[in-house]
């Protein structure tokens, strides 16, 4: 089974590239010696091949400490960001690289704290925040470290007055150092964190857009279904009682004439009716089905208009201390409409009641009739049944229908009403 390493790709790529141009800069000074120099000094420089030249090793420096320049500079390409052990290799290896570049190559000695701050920039890319104080700290360590081996190494050939001014170089440089490591720590906690605030913004941003998507759809859902039960209920109605008066008509019209044509009529006037729930609908379908009348009255109107139709005048009781919210009201108006046209079409009834009043808080319709009823477990996926359903549960009521072949059907609406 081959196992993956996962690397990432550099999160800054901007702080690469100043890495290498200043990583460039600082390495031709370090290589190209000045065109003038007045003097030169008798001592080797500090490094452990200057003082002691006779090392194996020291045969094949100052190349080793260029390689090892050029891989520290490389490595930056690639971050390990996933496995942990990665990481701790990864950093291993830059510290062997930057004690190489800065212990052995005579004249890259000077580099040596720079590389420190950039691996302490590289470590804040890598590890979490008890990680980056850990590098941070290892690095002022090996610092002094080192430092200290080259104070040990210049205390073979100077003299105590200029060992006692390393030594004062050796202390400002030093607290300049950690000073300097502090600084980039902070800036880059900084950087990352603002980094990570407008990714956590990002995607909460993407979240909030996927919610307003799901949200557009299901009211656009939701409207859809509205309009089609402002539809069915208004307009269904209204076609229903004028094929019943036109049927009624038809059949009268070779024996009485007469009445036929005030069917006809009465025909024509729910077709004027219709065509107008047509045009409102049409419009802009928010049109009140009260039309700004009582909904006492307004249930009137719809008994008025079954008993022409039927000829069965409802009996309905309504018990209301004060008036009710238009949402209730058009929900109950448009219940009572839908359960008087189902009758109309599949009750063959001869009474039909309807009672309507308060109680504790709820407010109670109750729609009855004497008809034939129908088997609850065939006959409840009509679309005026959920139409009056989703009505009544949009308002956090309930609905329950009690029907049996021969036995008439009995509708109960409760709504939760705000008390007053």
């Amino acid at each position: 089974m081959n196992r993956q390493i996962q690397i990432n790709k550099h999160p800054f790529p901007s702080l690469l590239y100043l890495e290498w141009t200043l990583l460039a800069i600082t390495a031709l000074t370090a290589v190209i010696p000045p065109p003038l120099r007045q003097f030169r000094p008798k001592n080797p420089e500090l490094s452990i091949c200057g003082v002691f030249p006779e090392l194996s090793v020291c045969n094949i420096l100052p190349e080793l400490s260029i390689y090892s320049l050029i891989i520290f500079a490389l490595m930056g390409l690639r971050l390990p960001r996933s496995n942990q052990i990665n990481k701790v290799i990864y950093i291993t290896v830059e510290i062997l690289l930057i004690l190489t570049t800065g212990l052995f190559g005579e004249r890259f000695a000077r580099l040596f704290p720079f590389l420190y701050i950039i691996l302490v920039t590289r470590s804040c890319l890598i590890f979490q925040l008890p990680g980056r104080l850990f590098i941070t700290t290892l690095s002022f360590s090996l610092f002094l470290v080192t430092t200290q081996l080259k104070y040990q190494l210049f205390n073979f050939q100077a003299s105590p007055q200029a060992q006692e001014r390393y030594r004062f170089l050796i202390l400002n440089s030093s607290l300049v150092f950690g000073l300097s490591l502090v600084f980039v720590l902070l800036m880059m906690n900084a950087v990352l964190s603002e980094r990570h605030s407008r990714e956590k913004l990002a995607i909460a941003n993407e979240k909030l857009r996927q919610y307003a998507m799901r949200i557009e759809n299901q009211a656009t859902l939701e409207e859809r279904n509205r309009i089609a039960r402002e539809i069915h209920d208004s307009l269904g109605h209204s076609l229903t009682a004028l094929n019943l008066q036109l049927e009624t008509a038809l059949k009268l019209w070779q024996s009485n004439p007469g009445k036929a044509e005030t069917f006809l009529a009465t025909a024509k006037e729910l077709g004027s009716k219709a065509l107008k729930d047509v045009r409102q609908s049409v419009s802009t379908m928010r049109s009140d089905p009260l039309q700004e009348q009582s909904l006492e009255r307004a249930i009137a109107s719809l008994s008025e208009n079954f008993y022409r139709s039927n000829g069965i005048l409802p009996i309905y009781q309504i018990n209301l201390e004060y008036s009710l919210p238009p949402e209730i009201n058009t929900a109950i108006y448009r219940i009572i409409q839908e359960s008087l046209t189902n009758i109309s079409k599949y009750a063959d009834a001869t009474e039909v009641k309807l009672e309507l009043m308060r109680t504790k808080g709820n407010l109670r319709l109750i729609i009855q009739d004497n008809g034939k009823g129908f088997d609850l477990g065939q006959n409840t996926t009509g679309f005026g049944l959920h139409s009056m359903r989703d009505r009544t549960l949009a308002l956090g009521g309930n609905f329950n229908i009690n029907s049996a072949l021969g036995s008439g059907c009995k509708i109960i609406v409760n709504i939760p009403l705000a008390r007053g």
